[in-house]
């Protein structure tokens, strides 16, 4: 078995784009810049699954800024992620992320984003935490220049595949 971290980091956009997190439109704020969709908890979560089995980051695994994944549902970036990991041997046990949000409150979206992340992962709901938490205004997140997240991941190696 082997635990992987990730965290990623957005600023708000500029722009009238949604905000997506956990795979998850939440109504009425406003989203986060980025080339995808900006999705953090599904950014922290796949760089949690390739640390996890020393693959890199997300950043290897769709590349920076390609066309191809300009405004990508982040979602397409946790099946390659997922795929590597098959293709290795390994399998998620479980995923717990932590949203850093001083705004908008999220309670009423945890268990959409949660049921989202777990569809995305392949995996049953009760694998998969998603909290969020502020920072009492304190840093880049409470002064609400952004969205950050966490995640912390635990995969095994499949019965009967050695080690690569």
């Amino acid at each position: 078995m082997r635990i992987g971290q990730g965290v990623d980091v957005h600023a708000f956009a500029t722009d009238d784009r949604p905000l997506v997190l956990g795979g998850v439109v939440i109504p009425g704020a406003t989203g986060l810049a980025g080339h995808s969709d900006a999705d953090v908890v599904l950014h922290a979560v796949v760089d949690a699954l390739l640390g996890a089995v020393a693959m890199g980051d997300i950043g290897g695994l769709v590349g920076v800024d390609e066309p191809e994944t300009k405004g990508a549902d982040s979602a397409t970036f946790v099946a390659r992620a997922r795929e590597r990991l098959a293709a290795e041997g390994w399998r998620t046990v479980n995923v717990d992320a932590t949203v850093l949000a001083q705004q908008p409150r999220l309670a009423a979206h945890i268990p959409s984003m949660r049921r989202a992340t777990a569809e995305a992962l392949g995996m049953p709901l009760d694998a998969v935490s998603v909290k969020a938490t502020t920072t009492d205004r304190l840093g880049l997140v409470g002064r609400g220049e952004g969205i950050a997240c966490t995640a912390v991941v635990l995969v095994e190696r499949l019965p009967g595949r050695a080690p690569g």
